[in-house]
C-alpha cells in the first residue's frame, strides 16, 4: 500500500503498475489504513486460493486424461477383440458355404484379396476396405438358402432354376441386414450382381447407384471366374480376364475401378491366387472368391 503526500495522479499509477495494491494520501485515519490493509490481505488471500485451485485442477486434468487413455486403451482392445470374434463367425459362415457347394471352394477367399488389392489402389481408408472384404467374403452367403438340387446340379441351369439362384442376393442381404456390425456390408451383397449400365439384378442399379463396393466386387469376382477351372470349360490366363474386363469396361463394370485394376500389375494376381489357395486364415488374410454356373456368351457373367 502506497503511502504519499504527493498528489500527482501518474506517481500513484506507477506505483499500481509496479505492484501496489492501493494508495493512501496524507494526512489519513488510522481507520483507513486497516480498510485498505485489510482489503489488500483479502484480495492476496483469494489470489493464492485461486493459484492453488488452478494447480489442483491442473493436476486433476493430468490424471483424468491418464484414466482417459487407459480406458480408451482396455476399449481399444476390447473391440479389436469383439472384431476377431465377428470375423472368426464370419470365416465359419464361409466354411458352411464352401461345404455346401465344393463346386467353388475357395472362392470367397480369393476374391477378398483381389477386392482388397483394388480397394487400396483405389486409395480407401482402412475402415472401408475392412467392410468391403466381409462383403466379399459373404457375397454368396445367400446361396446357403438355394436348395441343393439347384446348386450343386452339373448341368447348366433351367430359366426357372436361374431364377431361383438369382434370389441369393437378396437372400444374402436379409441374412445380413439384421445383424449391426454387418448393415454396410449387407448393402454390397444385396448390390453384388448389379451392373453399371443397369442391366444387372436384382434392383437394375446403374453407375453410382451401385455401392462402390460391390463395383470393385464385380471387377474381383470376373477375375476370379475366368481364371478358375469350370466343369463346362477350363480356367483361362490372367491376361484373357483382364481383356475380358477391359471389354466390359463402362458396361458391365465401373470405368474407374475398371483403369485402377488394368493399372495394377498381371503378376499380382498370379501370386495372390498362389498365396490365397495356400492360406487357411482366409478371412483376416483378406481372400475372396465368386461362381460361374451359366455360361453363357454374353457379358462375362460370373455369379448367377
Amino acid at each position: 500500500v502506497l503511502v504519499t503526500d504527493v498528489h500527482n495522479i501518474s506517481v500513484v499509477l506507477a506505483a499500481i503498475r509496479n505492484g501496489a495494491y492501493d494508495y493512501l494520501l496524507k494526512p489519513f485515519e488510522r481507520d483507513q489504513l486497516l480498510a485498505v490493509v485489510h482489503r489488500a490481505l483479502e484480495a492476496n488471500r483469494l489470489r493464492v486460493q485461486n493459484h492453488l485451485y488452478q494447480c489442483n485442477l491442473e493436476a486433476l486434468v493430468d490424471r483424468r486424461t491418464r484414466e482417459l487413455s487407459q480406458r480408451t486403451g482396455e476399449l481399444s482392445r476390447t473391440i479389436s477383440e469383439l472384431e476377431r470374434s465377428y470375423d472368426s463367425i464370419l470365416e465359419a459362415l464361409g466354411d458352411a458355404l464352401d461345404l455346401k457347394d465344393a463346386e467353388t471352394e475357395g472362392h470367397s477367399k480369393r476374391v477378398t484379396a483381389v477386392t482388397i488389392e483394388i480397394a487400396r489402389a483405389l486409395g480407401l481408408s482402412p475402415e472401408a476396405i475392412r467392410t468391403l472384404a466381409r462383403g466379399a467374403f459373404l457375397h454368396d452367403i445367400g446361396k446357403m438358402a438355394i436348395p441343393d438340387a439347384i446348386l450343386r446340379k452339373p448341368d447348366r441351369l433351367t430359366p426357372d432354376e436361374i431364377a431361383r439362384m438369382r434370389e441369393h442376393s437378396y437372400l444374402g442381404y436379409r441374412i445380413l441386414k439384421k445383424i449391426p456390425f454387418l448393415v454396410e456390408v449387407a448393402e454390397i451383397v444385396y448390390a453384388h450382381q448389379e451392373h453399371w449400365d443397369g442391366s444387372g439384378y436384382p434392383r437394375g442399379l446403374k453407375g453410382e447407384e451401385i455401392p462402390l463396393g460391390a463395383r470393385i466386387f464385380a471387377v474381383a469376382d470376373t477375375l476370379d471366374a475366368i481364371t478358375s477351372d469350370r466343369p463346362y470349360r477350363p480356367a483361362r490366363g490372367v491376361e484373357a480376364a483382364r481383356e475380358e474386363i477391359r471389354k466390359w469396361s463402362g458396361r458391365q463394370f465401373d470405368p474407374e475401378v475398371v483403369r485402377v485394376f488394368l493399372g495394377i500389375s498381371p503378376s499380382v494376381w498370379e501370386c495372390l491366387r498362389l498365396d490365397t489357395d495356400g492360406q487357411q486364415d482366409c478371412f483376416r488374410c483378406g481372400l475372396q472368391l465368386s461362381e460361374d454356373r451359366v455360361g453363357t456368351d454374353g457379358p462375362p457373367s460370373v455369379n448367377v
